[in-house]
């Protein structure tokens, strides 16, 4: 077998396997990997992530004050926004192509036998999701690292990351979202997602509507700590381009930190994230100096993303109407604009008709636009649904680089919002660092 491969012949061998958000409710091709790789997942503790909205932004603070701590992290988050690479970070940064490649490469002989055995057992062959699993376990094994921050990439009893046993399981908010892999109640998500729980699982949550909360705390069978409850968040205000804020976590208090990151549901995920910490480090408070550092330092690219001041450009990623009502608090407490204008677009398999009512409420006009790829919802759809709900579309324009510019010009200084899919925001990232490269 060759091993000159590159990231880009790597990444065209993994994504001919059947697709992330199409999961298979199995974690047994998964285990089996790891396995036969060694059970690299058992080389360090983990903190393992689910939720509806907010896994990501919680993945990096928790990280991120991990790092200050002086430990060695890994973390994985999906999807990526710009390049693949985002998805595994060694110490912050992303992997390098070829880190990446070097564990494929050796690996690649696993991968195929276990597709073989999965063939004999009339089994479809590993997904992306689940090889990309693997392969991010070993890869941390190798590094090492002294802790992973684990990202769910759908759901949680079923997600490939759930061969991993948690120290630590972490809930941001349970909503609606992925119901026809999920279930159509929060009461059935929940039970999903509360798979992550493992026997020696501490629990900390985000607050949860009362059913979620018996669900999560009937399935912990070590102590379950929420927001609002054993711990929580104080005072919050906007302050320049972030957020200032207190906490009372389960083991310190932490007055008067800022964050980078606007919006108060960010409070909450901030409150929660630290609690997560103070758990993993035996329910002990995190030093002063060490906390607002890595606070003033945390980031949660493409949501609620400031891309420009002047005139004002927002990217988030809100993509389901829990989301989309976050990013309307957000847009009220932080910005506190009259009309502002939205550029949109969304995938074919998202709550449309929910999330365009959500959105009409939001934005005083639309430019609606549409992303590549074979779940892109088609931009006059997206429209239609807009219109129907009582939004008001001002352009339709399936080519984001003339949505942008059209949208650009009709915002003004009203401010403009770029929402919807999460591969809208990263074609508008790559779209800015390119812009940001040109000029340098």
């Amino acid at each position: 077998m060759s091993s000159d491969l590159n990231l880009e012949q790597v990444l065209e061998e993994l994504y001919a396997r059947k697709p992330e958000h199409q999961m298979r409710p199995r974690l047994e091709p998964t285990r089996l990997a790891v396995e036969l790789m060694g059970n690299p997942q058992q080389s360090y503790p983990i903190i393992h992530i689910t939720g509806t909205n907010g896994k990501t932004s919680v993945a990096r603070m928790i990280e991120r004050i991990l790092r200050e701590l002086g430990l060695k992290t890994g973390r994985v988050t999906s999807p990526h926004l710009v390049r693949f690479n985002e998805r595994i970070s060694l110490d912050g940064e992303p992997v390098s192509d070829e880190r990446f490649v070097e564990t494929y490469v050796q690996n690649k002989p696993l991968l195929e036998l276990i597709d073989q055995r999965l063939a004999e057992d009339r089994e479809p062959p590993l997904t992306f999701f689940e090889a990309f699993t693997a392969l991010a376990f070993q890869l941390f094994s190798d590094a090492p690292i002294d802790v992973l921050v684990l990202e769910v990439g759908i759901g949680g009893e079923w997600d490939a990351t759930n061969v991993a046993d948690a120290d630590v399981a972490v809930f941001t908010s349970i909503d609606l979202d992925h119901t026809k892999t999920l279930g159509e109640t929060v009461e059935e998500i929940a039970q999903t997602k509360a798979g992550i729980i493992k026997e020696k699982s501490l629990v900390v949550s985000n607050r949860q509507w009362e059913t979620v909360e018996e669900i999560l705390r009937s399935r912990s069978k070590q102590p379950a700590f929420f927001s609002g409850e054993q711990f929580g968040f104080g005072e919050q205000h906007p302050d320049g381009l972030g957020t200032r804020f207190s906490v009372k976590g389960l083991a310190g208090e932490y007055p008067s930190l800022w964050m980078p990151i606007i919006g108060e549901h960010q409070v909450e995920n901030a409150a929660t994230a630290i609690a997560a910490v103070e758990l993993f480090l035996g329910t002990r408070p995190i030093a002063d100096e060490i906390l607002r550092s890595a606070m003033a330092d945390a980031v949660s690219p493409g949501r609620l993303q400031i891309v420009s001041k002047e005139p004002l450009v927002v990217l988030d990623g809100a993509h389901n109407p829990a989301g989309i009502r976050s990013l309307k608090k957000a847009i009220d407490w932080h910005f506190e604009l009259d009309k502002p204008l939205a550029m949109v677009a969304m995938l074919a398999d998202k709550d449309i008709s929910s999330a365009a009512k959500e959105l009409a409420q939001t934005f005083a006009g639309f430019v609606v636009t549409e992303v590549e790829g074979p779940r892109a919802l088609a931009a006059k759809e997206m429209a239609e649904a807009i219109e129907s709900a009582g939004g008001h579309v001002l352009a339709v324009e399936p080519d984001i680089s003339e949505a942008y510019e059209v949208a650009s010009r009709l915002a003004g200084e009203e401010g403009l919002f770029v929402t919807g899919s999460l591969y809208l925001i990263g074609a508008m990232l790559e779209r800015f660092q390119m812009e940001d490269e040109d000029e340098e």
